[in-house]
């Protein structure tokens, strides 16, 4: 199937012939469904606290953090395009001659064109767009008037004004402030100096980004670390990552066998945000708190936001310390009979780990091996907002191949929807996931664990995708969140769905969570 021209393009790309063999054999398989036993709701696997165990929890993160190395990881490589798709359909149909408004009156909605032109000076990169325009010796104002939308739309998606189109989310603007706007990236910076800073006043954020506009991204930096530095007392140390070419997967025909561009080589497709996990592993930290980069708010709204992100640190420092004691009890081999079956009762309640059943009827270094396991793993705590109507993954309890339950983050393509029984157990549930989680990922040494050692590989995706007027099927790896912590001890804990505001399309900006007042 592959020729030597072949394999030294996967040499080039860092990847293994034995992995691009995995892949096809999973193109030719399949990914087996997910078998879902129950949600996980509160008082069965989803945690809820009451004010005096919040603020336990917040003030043991607060009282940790300056010791700590913490560092924000945000998946930031998404492209703006896919926010102004409805702009580009209107584009599309706006050709000369074309009545405007009859246009614009078919759909007055939230989501539609027509609430974004008329709400458009609440836009955060209005005043930018009103700049540009005058460059050019046109009036906003008078665009407007004159109803000239293709030419307005043409200088907020195109190079010929802003470029939107072209922009990753982060360097999009997003909130206004009297001293002028913000992007996504400065958001986030802001946030990650309230909760990663430590004892020197660090405070770490790393972006993964792609490699176009990485110069955008460092020009950023260079304008508004400064500001952001003497405003917030703070030194950031501000890192970023592209994700990996080795991460990219095989494409093939509908007979599985590769498709190749036309210069005959291999045409490979990215892998997904799960390619991430190769990123998440080369992060140096004590504790790292992950966030998809449109979720973010403005300053007025940001306060419950990090409350709950502290209460998520807190909690995981507080089960962390425990593990660690029980573990240090057992290696130190002054574990007793009756520590293991504390250690035991431990894991089921708090961490809610599968306990063998026959656990007690094993020697007691029989029974402090698998408990060393079990807790010798990287760990994550996920905040999970009640479910509204918004589309995404949520918390279950998975049933594994030998029969136990685990609390897993699944997504609708990991279910089949066509087994009334497992439909039934997705309708019964009552969160989902925002993408909201802190982890954990050194061993007990203080040892960075390998996480691609955690990943269940039979959780990936397969969809179909047309190039060249032919029909491919593309692979994704296990999602960052669901396949790729798998084996991960994992937490749930219900977060208010305040903490989730994430921007999909450009009218979200206009939603009263994203406006200055």
């Amino acid at each position: 199937m592959f020729d030597s021209k072949d394999s030294e393009q996967f040499l080039n790309k860092g990847i293994q012939v034995s992995v691009i063999r995995k892949q096809i054999d999973h193109f030719v398989t399949g990914f087996p469904f997910i078998k879902l036993a129950k949600p996980a709701i509160p008082d069965d696997g989803l945690l809820t606290f009451t004010d005096e165990e919040k603020a336990f929890y917040i003030s043991q993160f607060i009282s940790t953090l300056p010791g700590l190395k913490v560092v924000k990881f945000v998946p930031a490589s998404g492209a703006a395009s896919r926010m102004f798709k409805h702009l580009f359909e209107f584009r599309e149909k706006f050709k000369p001659g074309s009545l405007g408004d009859e246009l614009l009156s078919q759909d007055l909605g939230f989501n539609s064109v027509s609430y974004f032109i008329s709400h458009l000076d609440q836009i955060a990169f209005y005043q930018d767009l009103s700049d540009q325009l005058g460059k050019s010796g046109k009036s906003i104002d008078r665009i407007l008037s004159d109803k000239e939308y293709a030419t307005l739309i043409d200088f907020i998606l195109t190079d010929q004004g802003l470029g939107c189109a072209n922009l990753p989310k982060a360097l999009l603007k997003f909130h206004q402030y009297p001293e002028g706007s913000r992007t996504a990236a400065e958001e986030h910076m802001v946030e990650a100096a309230e909760y990663t800073k430590d004892r020197a006043h660090k405070a770490r954020i790393h972006f993964t980004i792609s490699p176009e506009h990485q110069e955008k991204f460092l020009a950023l930096l260079l304008q508004v670390r400064e500001f952001y530095q003497l405003r917030l007392g703070v030194n950031f140390e501000i890192t970023f990552s592209i994700q990996k070419p080795s991460t990219d997967t095989i494409a093939v025909d509908e007979n599985n066998q590769p498709v190749r561009n036309q210069d005959g080589s291999i045409l490979f497709r990215p892998g997904g945000h799960g390619a991430l996990l190769e990123n998440l592993n080369e992060a140096d930290a004590d504790l790292i708190f992950v966030k998809n980069i449109d979720n973010i708010v403005p300053d007025r709204l940001k306060e419950i936001t990090f409350e709950y992100k502290k209460l998520l640190g807190g909690y995981l420092l507080n089960m962390k310390q425990m593990i660690m004691a029980y573990l240090q009890k057992i290696i130190n081999q002054q574990a007793s009979q009756e520590d293991l079956a504390e250690i035991s009762s431990f894991l089921k309640k708090k961490l809610f780990l599968h306990i063998p059943g026959d656990l007690f009827s094993k020697t007691l270094r029989e029974q402090a091996d698998i408990l060393v396991a079990l807790m010798n793993r990287p760990m994550r705590v996920c905040g999970m907002v009640k479910n509204e109507g918004e589309p995404g993954g949520g918390p279950f309890w998975v049933v594994g191949d030998d029969g136990s339950l685990s609390l897993q983050i699944v997504e609708a393509s990991q279910i089949n929807m066509n087994d009334p029984d497992q439909k039934a157990i997705v309708a019964a549930s009552t969160h989902f996931n925002p993408v909201d989680l802190v982890c954990s990922t050194k061993d007990y040494k203080g040892n960075p664990f390998d996480l691609k050692e955690f990943v269940d590989e039979n959780t990936g995706f397969i969809s179909f995708k047309s190039s060249g007027g032919k029909t491919l099927k593309a692979q994704e790896l296990p999602g960052l969140w669901n396949g790729a912590m798998a084996k991960w001890i994992t937490i749930f804990i219900e977060v208010p769905i305040i903490t989730f505001n994430p921007v999909k399309t450009v009218n979200d900006l206009l939603r009263k969570e994203h406006l200055s007042a």
